[in-house]
């Protein structure tokens, strides 16, 4: 059930925390800490408090958080184990109906990308299909870590932006 913007802000800092835990995967720290933000007077307030907070945490806590999202066609998935958010994402882009070749393209791409970063590779799958995420996994794989952690960052920002309009109600 979508809620509004002012029923949001009425909740309890608990039940705030427990409606949007799902933006951040497996980290409600963020809507925790934006909980003690509110009152919001619109959501791109929201989304943009919960973005400065990712920006401003400390680099464990940023890292953690990259490495709290699942290999994208991995083995969760293959065992029915992602989060309700992450198998739509997956779904929408098609990675949920891989032929075995496909699967074991991007599982080798998955490997090299977690060898070289010890991270998974994010990327905003609603934003993109089977072969264009594997064409970024291959082009990022250029990068250094550095960049590599800023550009998994800013995916999960995009990430969020979309949760975060799943689970509120049109702004009229």
């Amino acid at each position: 059930m979508k809620r509004s913007l002012a029923e949001l802000n009425a909740l309890t800092a608990e039940a705030f925390t427990a409606y949007l835990g799902g933006i951040y995967e497996h980290s409600p720290w963020i809507p925790e800490a934006a909980a003690a933000l509110r009152p919001f007077a619109e959501r791109s307030a929201l989304k943009a408090a919960m973005a400065v907070i990712v920006q401003q945490a400390p680099e464990a806590a940023q890292l953690a958080l990259i490495r709290a999202h699942p290999d994208l066609a991995g083995k969760l998935a293959r065992l029915g184990q992602l989060t309700p958010e992450s198998a739509r994402e997956q779904a929408a882009a098609g990675l949920n109906a891989m032929d075995a070749a496909e699967i074991a393209v991007m599982t080798a791409a998955n490997e090299a990308y977690r060898e070289k970063f010890g991270f998974p590779f994010i990327i905003c799958a609603r934003r993109h299909t089977k072969d264009s995420i594997l064409a970024a996994i291959h082009q990022r794989l250029q990068h250094d870590a550095s960049s590599e952690c800023a550009a998994a960052l800013e995916e999960i920002h995009h990430i969020a932006q979309l949760r975060t309009d799943d689970l509120l109600c049109p702004e009229i």
